[in-house]
This record gives C-alpha cells, sequence and structure tokens, in this order.
C-alpha cells in the first residue's frame, strides 16, 4: 500500500470513530481542565493577594504567557491527531509563546538594575514552581494522550511532545495564579523547565502508547 493510501485510509477511520475528532478534543480540552482545577484547589490554590496582583502587569503577562502556548499547542495536536491535516501553520504559531516571554525577559533586563536579575531568576518558590506544574498536568496529560489514541497520528511521539506543552500551557496557567514570583525570568526559567518535564513524558507516552 502506497503511503498516500494509508494515509487515506487512517484518516477515514479516525472520521469514522463513533465521536468527531473535533468533538473529542474539545470534550478533552474540558475534562482536562477539571482535573487541573480539581488538583490546584485541593493543593495550593490562589496566592492570597490574588486580587490586588490582577492589577500588575508582571502578575498579568503570565496569563498571557501560559495561554498562548496552551491555545497554539492544542491546534497543532489537532492536526497531528488527523492524518494528512497541514501542520505548518499550526506549527508557526507554537512560536508566538517563546517570543513573548524573550520580549519581557529583554524589558525586565532594561527596566531592573543588574544585580537585581539573578534574585529575580532564582525567585522564591522555583521548588514548588518544578513540583505543582507537573503535578497539575499530569491527569491533563493523560487525557491528551487517550485523545491522541482517538485519531490516527502518523507521528505519535512528535504528538505526544506537543501534548506535554499543552498540558503544561494548562497547569502553567492554573499554576501562575498561586505563584509569587512575577518576574519574566523567572518564569522564562522555572515554568520552562517544570514544562519540559510535562513535554518529555508526553513524548515518552506518546512513543509507547500512541502508536498504531
Amino acid at each position: 500500500m502506497r503511503t498516500e493510501d494509508l494515509i487515506k485510509a487512517l484518516d477515514a477511520d479516525a472520521r469514522s470513530k463513533a465521536m468527531p475528532q473535533d468533538s473529542a478534543w474539545w470534550l478533552a480540552v474540558a475534562a482536562a481542565a477539571m482535573i487541573a482545577a480539581t488538583v490546584f484547589w485541593l493543593t495550593i490554590g490562589p496566592r492570597p493577594d490574588i486580587m490586588a496582583a490582577m492589577h500588575t502587569m508582571r502578575f498579568l503577562a503570565k496569563f498571557v504567557f501560559t495561554i498562548a502556548l496552551g491555545v497554539s499547542a492544542f491546534a497543532l495536536i489537532r492536526a497531528l491527531s488527523t492524518p494528512g491535516a497541514s501542520t505548518a501553520r499550526a506549527a508557526t504559531w507554537m512560536a508566538v509563546a517563546p517570543l513573548l516571554v524573550v520580549v519581557a525577559v529583554a524589558l525586565e533586563l532594561f527596566a531592573v538594575p543588574s544585580p537585581e536579575w539573578g534574585r529575580r531568576l532564582v525567585g522564591t518558590n522555583w521548588y514548588i514552581c518544578l513540583t505543582f506544574i507537573p503535578l497539575i498536568g499530569i491527569g491533563p496529560l493523560a487525557v491528551f494522550l487517550a485523545a491522541l489514541r482517538h485519531g490516527a497520528p502518523t507521528r505519535p511521539m512528535l504528538a505526544g511532545t506537543v501534548a506535554g506543552l499543552l498540558a503544561g500551557g494548562l497547569s502553567a496557567t492554573f499554576y501562575a495564579a498561586h505563584c509569587f514570583d512575577d518576574s519574566p525570568l523567572f518564569v522564562a526559567t522555572w515554568y520552562t523547565l517544570a514544562i519540559v518535564i510535562l513535554t518529555a513524558l508526553g513524548a515518552i507516552g506518546g512513543r509507547l502508547f500512541v502508536r498504531w
């Protein structure tokens, strides 16, 4: 069987599932958000001064970064789960979140005296960040890997990697409501490392559980 025929067969099989692929992904996101919210509220919850923090640009910027990552990863993973679908445009949008972080870090370095850079980068809760972003995101990651099995991704390891990024964006969005370290230097370092953990787990999960 030619590769093109195989892709068409996989696409037809994915479309013949009891639930349409688009509906499955929206259901997966809803379930993942509920799981993440439950873990978040049962463990750390929002910071006590969140109402005051919401009036500061640094606090709100964290959500811009994490939501941009989640939205772009969601678009890409939907394309990856459908054989033959174009991924170029969705993959391009994945650059938005990193670029926003780079711009924010550059502005921070420009505005803050250099002796402060190290303190802002290390912050006060880096170990909590590295613990709870993966903890909040592991359940959503499992949901997204299950959703990938509902489709027919031709690159399961890549799809699993993007599932980890999507889970990371979702969990980091919840964690940002708790985090007291609002510096872009902190976010660029520790949020990224925490999301990398989920991304690595997603790649492994894609390789082991999303094969066809």
